[in-house]
């Protein structure tokens, strides 16, 4: 409108309220209207113009409202700070309401050994389902964080077992969102490299979801991975969240304290978001095993940006697969070593490691000693152990393996606090995270006799029986501040350390998932041997560097000649007593193919030399 018609409109108005003004002066005065009051005095009536005092309020609100979900919806900053509050407040219930149950639940009075333990398993449960809700309903760093928690081999099993599920409840993202993160981050779109691309994905994670599609230029197929569109965005303001809840769990309840999980995560995720990264780790992997005779094969990357990932697509099972590996004729005892030996290669040699893992059949130009090949996926988050740590841990590992003796047990109390700042007090939870079993000979004081035998060290350890399974029941009841303790060990063992402990925790269950024949100490003797390599390479080079300057030409060539016999030595008896072990597996595979073949024919020997069927 232009300007003349702005003044045209304007004058109008002024006269029209002119000659309002005139005519209201015009009409008759009348008296007012009253009504009377219990107290007898006189009130005006409100005239017809005047509202319902419930309106204003109302009104007020809905002006409110409408603000905020304009403010929401178009600010930024407005949106963090309520979704902030929100999560936070989830968060925060939980665990608060999760720490007074333990107070309370630890302070009561119980009749029975029994009543005890079951009302700290019911509040184990209780706790974790709370902060289980609160994930779920938070959902993308959160999700991670309960990833976190399950893997925490020293929590007591009802957190890990609640937590576990948090592995498939990620929602995956829409497609349409997909297509625009994808052309952000390659810079063309989807259809512009490959012929087809499946819109549903064959996997979707916390962080990211991975399609499958056929590359226009070559014609293979490719894996996709692209991240969550929202993660970027809430990110940082998640994780500032989940540090501040942690931080009021430590205020008001110092025993109970998460802080390091904060730490972690903020430390770890990153990397774990930057697809960049993640190729490079690839890379660096496929180098460190270039020359190292292995089943490990690890997909090609073809293309890598921050957000957007695409490598080689590569068709195969769970490890742990059963029917898999019976059908493609697949040991699974060899499995079960080969995953030990690729594990005790990246901790004890390379100083990284990593497990996501799947098995497939080797195709014909593989490079695998085997009929098969363990594919190492989604390397986002290499943990790096630096020299020191890694020689102390091998030393842990090889005292572990002797038979116990009084230097034996100093020499595990001296590794235990190089390697995790434990103290004497909480040694033996240590020593259980490491081993999966209750403690070795002499390593509780207190506890000269026991309802079993128990293992002087790994070497000893023989299948856990009744009895022991019902000692690491009393303990964890009766043995005062025991759940304090393992939070202790969780803030004190450096983080690369703890995720040691996970993998250790991981080897020593795919070995009890695939029914493997052989003793549950055979896995532990790749890994010592794997020490030994890694000690006597270290001993050579500090000889080398520090020998003849410190001991002098004859002292450098007797500790090299004195090094190489302990590890020839150790090395030698450790593949004697495998090849015993690996003669008694393969006896006891073929009494269970005669037992198959006697109960339910070819069939039946097929299925329970594989491990398919309970002999």
């Amino acid at each position: 409108m232009s300007r003349r018609g702005h003044h045209t409109v304007f004058k109008s108005f002024q006269g029209f309220l002119h000659a309002n003004a005139v005519y209201t002066s015009q009409l008759p005065r009348t008296k007012p209207r009253y009504r009377f009051l219990s107290t007898g005095s006189k009130t005006d009536v409100p005239s017809s113009t005047r509202r319902p005092w419930f309106l204003y309020p109302l009104a007020t609100a809905m002006l409110l409202g409408g603000a905020g979900y304009v403010a929401y919806e178009n600010y930024q900053p407005f949106r963090h700070t309520v979704l902030a509050v929100v999560r936070c407040s989830r968060i925060a219930r939980a665990a608060i309401a999760g720490a007074i149950d333990y107070k309370y639940t630890f302070a009561h009075s119980y009749i029975s050994e029994g009543e005890m333990s079951q009302a700290y398993s019911e509040c184990h449960t209780r706790s974790a389902k709370r902060v289980l809700k609160a994930l779920l309903a938070n959902g993308g760093v959160f999700i991670k964080l309960g990833q976190h928690i399950a893997s925490l081999v020293v929590l007591p099993k009802e957190w890990t077992n609640t937590m576990r599920p948090l592995q498939d409840k990620c929602d995956p993202t829409p497609y349409q969102d997909i297509e625009a993160l994808f052309l952000s981050g390659i810079g063309k779109p989807i259809q512009a490299l490959f012929e087809d691309f499946d819109p549903v994905p064959i996997g979707v994670a916390s962080l990211a979801q991975v399609h499958v599609g056929t590359l226009k230029e070559s014609g293979k197929k490719a894996a996709v991975k692209l991240q969550h569109p929202h993660l970027a965005e809430f990110c940082d303001i998640d994780m500032e969240m989940v540090e501040v809840t942690l931080g009021w769990i430590k205020y008001w309840f110092p025993e109970f304290e998460f802080t390091w999980l904060g730490e972690e995560m903020r430390q770890n995720l990153p990397k774990e978001m930057d697809f960049v990264h993640e190729a490079s780790n690839a890379r660096r992997a496929m180098a460190d095993f270039e020359h190292v005779s292995t089943s490990l094969y690890i997909p090609e990357v073809i293309s890598a940006t921050k957000r957007v990932l695409i490598m080689e697509f590569i068709q195969g099972a769970r490890v742990d697969d059963l029917g898999y590996l019976a059908e493609h004729g697949i040991d699974r005892n060899k499995v079960a070593l080969e995953l030990t030996r690729v594990f005790s290669q990246m901790v004890f040699l390379n100083g990284y490691f990593h497990g996501n893992l799947l098995i497939r059949r080797a195709p014909p130009n593989s490079r695998s000693p085997y009929n098969f090949e363990i594919v190492l996926l989604d390397h986002g988050l290499y943990f790096d152990l630096d020299p020191e740590l890694r020689i102390n841990y091998s030393k842990l590992w090889l005292s572990l393996i002797e038979r116990a003796s009084p230097e034996t047990r100093a020499a595990r109390r001296k590794y235990a606090e190089l390697v995790g700042n434990i103290t004497p007090d909480l040694y033996p939870v240590f020593e259980a995270a490491i081993t999966g079993r209750t403690a070795f000979e002499g390593t509780w004081e207190e506890d000269q006799e026991a309802a079993f035998k128990r293992a002087s060290g790994m070497i000893d350890m023989l299948p856990q029986t009744v009895e022991e399974m019902e000692a690491i029941r009393h303990a964890v009841v009766n043995r005062g501040g025991l759940l304090i303790s393992v939070l202790d060990v969780l803030r004190r063992v450096p983080r690369r350390v703890l995720m040691v402990l996970k993998l250790n925790d991981l080897t020593r269950s795919l070995d009890n998932a695939l029914a493997t024949t052989h003793s549950s100490v055979r896995i532990f003797l790749i890994t010592a041997k794997y020490c030994m390599t890694a000690v006597w390479r270290d001993d050579c080079r500090r000889i080398q560097e520090e020998g003849l300057r410190t001991y002098g030409w004859f002292g450098s060539l007797r500790r090299m000649i004195g090094c190489w016999w302990w590890y020839a030595r150790g090395y030698t008896s450790m593949s004697l007593i495998e090849v015993g072990m690996d003669m008694q597996a393969s006896a006891l595979k073929s009494v269970a193919w005669l037992r198959g073949l006697q109960s339910r024919g070819l069939m039946g020997a097929y299925q329970a030399a594989a491990g398919l069927t309970i002999s």
